[in-house]
């Protein structure tokens, strides 16, 4: 790449070093070039290396400003040098599209991506673009455009046909994350070499695929050959050969218990070795299924090769030294620059389209990638159709892989933004359907809370999932005796964990074991019971309610009950949206968990749903101003939240480790390792539930940081946290 002039006499620097001398500082001139040829070879990977090096050339020049150089000097004043290079990228480019694209990406390297806004806003970029600033021109004699091709042509895109718009603002945001990445390293690269040297020095991707082959050999070698081992071994030879396929967009569709966790691993670990992908990316809908799929990867692949990274973990970081991985991984959260990343629906989704530096420097590794769904189906409808474009743009244009991995498929072609050949992996999923079929599914209609509790008892073992926290907690208190066991996320962790080994052992010695729960035993949660019921709700989560049932296939068939509890346990909105469309499909479909009747749900779903696939109008968005490339970047980034509830974490001080680590933190403060380690002991309430809990002081805060109950009257060893009379509202679950 060209773009650089010889040095002059008089030093200009990008930033100081602690304790070095000024001769020492890291130059200008050496950042600009760093930066241009990390942000290229990111780049590079989707056809964007051109303006990747002009963006890490343009970002800083800003600082050749006689007061940016003062300030460095100690000067008391704050300089903007940021808007220099997003004027002069408009200048180069004149009125070409690229000029606008890299101003938003220089414009926002700190502070993030601008919308572009009107004038009269002093943070958009049409302000900024016509703010006066101090003059930097001093740049010319050390940094040399004149070799940009100011008429480019078109950005190499496969634009997407419903809004052109879409697919440029996504190339904004991927060349967006080149540059911030790219900046961020070479800074530490200087500034903190120590740090730099800690970063990467993963095995690669391609080897991953061996070692997974050993672990499979290793433990699956001598069980014994049933019909149901024969078909996981056949559906996972079958992701080997699919592996050699060209990139795309896949399914996987898997009934539960048929191993979908390593076969879809299988995939896309060979995949990446036979099209030399950079890594693979597993997104996982909960965290309790996150940290299960993460153990099992870790003893498959190693330690020193998974990522977890979600909010429910901390690496512990306190030390920087090149035995500390999990500084390392810490380091690696920034920009997921390990082979095999574990992570969430929502950091994956949120960071798509989020307008912060931090969450966007991840972006380019997520292209050149295997993405694995698991449990697809769980993409939030209100962002469903924004969430598929971004897979189809990571598919069209970004060299990815994406594979939809899910015991219930839904029919997703048509809302994507053109007509797109999603292929199945799993040998004849009808078939394994079949094979795998464990239950019968019965509606029982409505029941009363009395008579649910009547059929209930008669049974030794039955397990009985509800829509709200509540209505779980009235149904334990008719049922509370010996054998009765209550599940929701008014329990903290490990306070579930001892809870559900007290259920496994009971139901192992077939001793008496009902268990009223909410949904969060459906997310991957290894339980076994006979009998399972129901509360009505969508035909996905009925159908992760019968993987509890029969799930050793121990019986010859298991009995699920669905049913529709009274109206006042029954949430509105989407809970009462999805099961009106189940029954729907009940009245159509003998089998409600047929494939024809799961398909039958998700097209009635879409189709009754409508606009509120994009609840927040997100695409309109990118539409509006698509012509002249004004976007919403920071409008967007704040509207796209995947929980639209916002939780507080409450810390239930009730066990020694607990209380240990809270004393440990008290006279120090907040390190990432004690909250790592505190999670196991946290209940996430809403905020009007904390707000009670404030106004009764049954809470402190610890180190200025952890909130934490000091009434633990309002724990229940059975129930778990009564926040107070908002308990026994009708909300639904988020977990």
């Amino acid at each position: 790449m060209q773009g650089v002039r010889g040095s002059l006499l008089v030093s200009y620097y990008a930033h100081t070093i602690d304790g070095a001398p000024e001769s020492e500082w890291h130059t200008l001139r050496e950042h600009l070039i760093g930066t241009a040829q990390r942000a290229a070879s990111f780049a590079k990977t989707f056809g964007g290396e051109q303006l990747g090096w002009i963006a890490g050339i343009l970002h800083d020049i800003g600082k050749y400003s006689t007061e940016f150089q003062n300030r460095l000097r100690g000067a008391p004043i704050r300089v903007d040098h940021s808007t220099a290079g997003a004027k002069e990228a408009v200048g180069l480019f004149r009125d070409h599209p690229i000029g606008r694209i890299l101003a938003y990406v220089v414009a926002g390297h700190h502070t993030g991506l601008p919308d572009f806004g009107s004038p009269a806003d002093d943070v958009s970029l049409a302000a900024r673009l016509r703010k006066p600033i101090p003059s930097c021109e001093t740049y010319k004699n050390e940094i040399d455009t004149s070799f940009v091709d100011t008429k480019p042509g078109k950005l190499s895109l496969r634009p997407n046909p419903k809004s052109p718009g879409f697919s440029v603002q996504f190339f904004t945001r991927m060349l967006f994350s080149c540059l911030v990445d790219a900046d961020f390293l070479d800074t530490e690269s200087v500034v903190n070499p120590g740090q730099a040297r800690l970063r990467g020095g993963y095995p690669p991707v391609s080897q991953l695929a061996d070692r997974l082959e050993r672990y499979l050999d290793a433990r699956f070698s001598n069980v014994d050959s049933t019909p149901v081992n024969e078909l996981r071994d056949q559906i996972r030879e079958r992701c080997r050969e699919s592996a050699q396929l060209p990139r795309g967009l896949y399914s996987l569709t898997v009934p539960t218990g048929g191993g979908k966790t390593l076969s879809s691993l299988t995939f896309a670990l060979h995949h990446a070795q036979s099209h030399g992908l950079d890594r693979v990316i597993h997104v996982i809908p909960f965290t309790s299924i996150i940290e299960q799929n993460a153990r099992v990867f870790r003893s498959a692949l190693g330690e020193e090769c998974v990522l977890e990274h979600h909010s429910n973990f901390r690496y512990d970081a306190d030390r920087e030294d090149e035995s500390n991985l999990d500084y390392q991984f810490r380091l690696s959260t920034e920009n997921w620059d390990a082979p095999l990343v574990v992570t969430t629906n929502v950091q994956f989704f949120e960071s798509l389209f989020s307008h912060k530096s931090s969450r966007c420097r991840k972006l380019h590794n997520i292209a050149n990638s295997v993405v694995i769904l698991d449990e697809a189906q769980m993409i939030p409808t209100p962002f469903l159709v924004p969430c598929l474009w971004a897979l189809h743009e990571l598919v069209e244009n970004y060299n990815s892989t994406v594979v939809l991995c899910t015991a219930t498929q839904p029919s997703i072609a048509r809302l994507l933004p053109r007509a797109t050949d999603i292929r199945e992996i799993a040998p004849d999923p009808r078939r394994l359907y079949d094979a795998f079929r464990r239950v019968r599914v019965r509606f029982i209609g409505e029941i009363a809370d009395e008579e649910l509790v009547e059929q209930l008892v008669k049974e030794e073992q039955v397990l009985c999932i509800v829509n709200t926290r509540s209505h779980a907690a009235s149904l334990y208190q008719l049922i509370r005796g010996e054998g009765t066991y209550h599940l929701s996320a008014r329990m903290y962790p490990a306070h579930r964990s001892q809870k559900l080994e007290r259920i496994r052992e009971a139901l192992k010695q077939r001793k008496a074991c009902r268990v009223v729960a909410t949904q969060l035993i459906e997310a991957g949660v290894d339980v076994d019971f006979p009998v399972v019921y129901r509360a009505i709700a969508g035909v996905d989560s009925i159908a992760q309610a019968a993987g509890r049932c029969n799930r050793e296939g121990l019986l010859p068939i298991g009995d699920v009950f669905v049913f529709r509890p009274e109206d006042r346990h029954q949430p509105k909105g989407w809970f009462q949206r999805t099961a009106a469309i189940t029954e729907m499909v009940l009245r159509q479909h003998d089998d409600l968990l047929s494939l024809e009747a799961i398909d039958a749900y998700f097209q009635l779903l879409f189709e009754l749903e409508g606009c509120r696939l994009d609840d927040h109008k997100i695409i309109d968005q990118f539409n509006e101003g698509a012509a002249t490339l004004a976007f919403p970047f920071r409008q967007v980034g704040e509207l796209f939240q995947l929980i639209d509830s916002p939780m507080v974490s409450i810390i239930i001080p009730r066990e020694q480790e607990c209380i240990r680590l809270l004393e440990e933190v008290a006279p120090r403060g907040p390190t990432m390792d004690v909250s790592r380690r505190l999670q196991p002991y946290v209940v996430q309430v809403y905020k009007h539930e904390f707000a009670e809990l404030v106004r009764s002081n049954s809470i402190e805060v610890v180190a200025e940081q952890y909130t934490v109950l000091t009434d633990l009257s309002r724990y229940d060893d059975e129930v778990g946290l009564i926040p107070g009379d908002s308990s026994l509202t009708s909300e639904p679950l988020i977990f």
